[in-house]
């Protein structure tokens, strides 16, 4: 649950750092969305609403809320892996975004084998 709530927490940052670029608050207003180019547009807008949205289904611990994250984090992946020529490269978001998705498997692993140690104890409960 902590872990969500971290994740949730830097969800709302990436997703303010959007906002605050598309109304020109951030970058001396150079970034605001009437003065950016296409890709720019769809990526920054989607990012700006979907963050958000990814952040609140993290931090009630929904199911929906890691189905959200997976979008807005493969969309940036994409964004600064696969097209930096476009959209320049952040040396820190791919590594970060690949880290949370590694410590999240690990913890859905030790929940999934905790379980099935639980399933599998002999109970003694009948008469």
């Amino acid at each position: 649950m902590t872990f969500l709530r971290l994740v949730a927490v830097s969800c709302l940052w990436f997703g303010l750092q959007y906002w605050a670029m598309l109304v020109g608050y951030s970058f001396g207003g150079s970034a605001r969305f009437d003065l950016l180019n296409l890709p720019w547009k769809v990526a920054a807008s989607s990012l700006a609403v979907v963050f958000p949205v990814a952040a609140l289904g993290l931090w009630l611990a929904v199911s929906w809320g890691p189905v959200i994250w997976v979008v807005a984090a493969g969309a940036q992946i994409l964004m600064y892996g696969v097209w930096s020529s476009v959209y320049g490269s952040n040396n820190l978001v791919v590594p970060m975004h690949s880290a949370v998705v590694v410590a999240y498997l690990a913890f859905r692993a030790a929940l999934w084998l905790q379980q099935r140690r639980k399933a599998q104890e002999i109970r003694v409960d009948l008469p």
